[in-house]
C-alpha cells in the first residue's frame, strides 16, 4: 500500500507538471565571470557561440578536453555585456573552476563561484509564465527581472517552464508567493520523467567524460560549428562532418522496471548501459542510454540478466 500511495502521489505530480505548473528547488553551481575579456575568453573555452549573445540572453554550451571530450555542460547567461552567469550540476564546479582560472592567468577577467548566494527555483509546466508574472518568455534562456512583492527574482525560460533565480535568502519567500499564485511543491522525481520524457541527457546519468558532445546527444543545442577556435574543436567538427558516430543516445522503452547502470545488449553483444530510468504514467517505464550505433530505431535489446527487454526509439519520447 505505501508503494501504491507514492505512486498516487506521483501521478498527482506528474499531470500537475503536464496540466498547470509545479515548482522544486533546483541544486546547482553557480560561477559569475566578469570583466571587459570575459566574452571573448569564454569564447575560446566553451562550445557555443557566447559572444553572439545580447543582454538578457542565453545559451547552453559544454567545456571539452583537448580529444573533444565533455568535461561539464552548463547553461550560460549573458546579464550584461561584461557579466557572464554559468550554472551546472554541482559534482562539475571544482573541474570548471580550476579549468576557467588556470587558462585566465593574464586576462582581464574575474571568476567567482556564487553558488551559496544564490537559489534556483523550477516552476515547470503550462502556466508557468502567468504564475511567475513573465509571460511571454518565448526562446528558451531568454531572461526578464520582476521586482514580486518585494522579492527580487531572475526569470529565466527553459524547455520546460521557467528557472526563477533569487538571492539565497529570498527563495523560502519566493515559494510561499508561488503556493499562493497556484503552483503546487513537486518532488524531483517527478521533475526527472519529464526530462526524460523530453530526451535531455544529464550529466552523470546519461553522459559522462568519456563522450563527445554527439554521442550524448547534444550538439544541436550546445555546438556551434560557425564560431571560432575552442579547446576541443578539431575531433567535434570531425565527428560531425563524418556524421557517424559510433554511438549516441537514445531512448527506451522498457518491459518492466530496470535500473541505472544495467547492460544492454543486442544479441550476443553488449551495446550500452542504462542512463536515467523512471515510471511514466503516459509512457509506462522508459529510459535513456547511449547505445552503439549496430542498435537502431525499432531493435529490441535485453536488459540486465534478461528478465527484461527494450525498444530502442528516438527522442523526445512520443506519447
Amino acid at each position: 500500500m505505501p508503494e501504491t500511495a507514492a505512486q498516487i502521489e506521483l501521478d498527482g505530480q506528474y499531470r500537475a507538471l503536464r496540466d498547470e505548473a509545479g515548482y522544486l528547488e533546483r541544486p546547482r553551481s553557480a560561477i559569475k565571470v566578469t570583466g571587459a575579456e570575459a566574452a571573448d575568453y569564454l569564447q575560446g573555452q566553451l562550445t557555443n557561440d557566447i559572444e553572439a549573445l545580447e543582454p538578457d540572453q542565453g545559451a547552453y554550451a559544454a567545456l571539452l578536453d583537448r580529444k573533444g571530450h565533455l568535461q561539464a555542460d552548463m547553461r550560460v547567461l549573458r546579464l550584461g555585456a561584461d557579466d557572464f552567469w554559468l550554472d551546472l550540476e554541482p559534482e562539475r564546479a571544482e573541474i570548471v573552476l580550476r579549468h576557467l582560472r588556470t587558462y585566465s592567468i593574464g586576462r582581464e577577467l574575474e571568476i567567482e563561484e556564487v553558488t551559496e548566494d544564490w537559489a534556483i527555483t523550477a516552476l515547470i509546466g503550462p502556466r508557468a509564465g502567468e504564475i511567475a508574472g513573465v509571460e511571454g518568455l518565448a526562446s528558451e534562456h531568454s531572461q526578464r527581472h520582476r521586482d514580486w512583492d518585494g522579492v527580487e527574482v531572475l526569470a529565466v525560460a527553459t524547455d520546460l517552464g521557467l528557472d526563477l533565480i533569487t538571492r539565497a535568502e529570498d527563495a523560502a519567500a519566493l515559494r510561499d508567493l508561488l503556493r499562493a499564485a497556484g503552483a503546487v511543491e513537486v518532488s524531483r522525481e517527478a521533475a526527472e520523467i519529464l526530462r526524460v520524457e523530453s530526451g535531455r541527457p544529464r550529466f552523470g546519468f546519461d553522459m559522462g567524460e568519456d563522450l563527445m558532445p554527439a554521442e550524448a546527444g547534444i550538439v544541436e543545442r550546445a555546438v556551434d560549428f560557425e564560431k571560432g577556435c575552442y579547446i576541443g574543436q578539431e575531433p567535434v567538427a570531425r565527428l560531425h562532418y563524418r556524421g557517424k558516430p559510433n554511438r549516441r543516445l537514445r531512448g527506451l522503452r522498457l518491459s518492466g522496471a530496470a535500473e541505472r547502470g544495467d547492460t544492454l545488449r543486442l544479441g550476443e553483444r553488449e551495446v550500452g548501459t542504462l542512463g536515467t530510468t523512471c515510471i511514466s504514467p503516459a509512457l509506462g517505464f522508459i529510459a535513456l542510454a547511449v547505445i552503439r550505433r549496430e542498435a537502431s530505431e525499432g531493435d529490441t535489446v535485453v536488459v540486465g540478466d534478461g528478465g527484461v527487454t527494450a525498444e530502442v526509439v528516438d527522442r523526445p519520447f512520443e506519447p
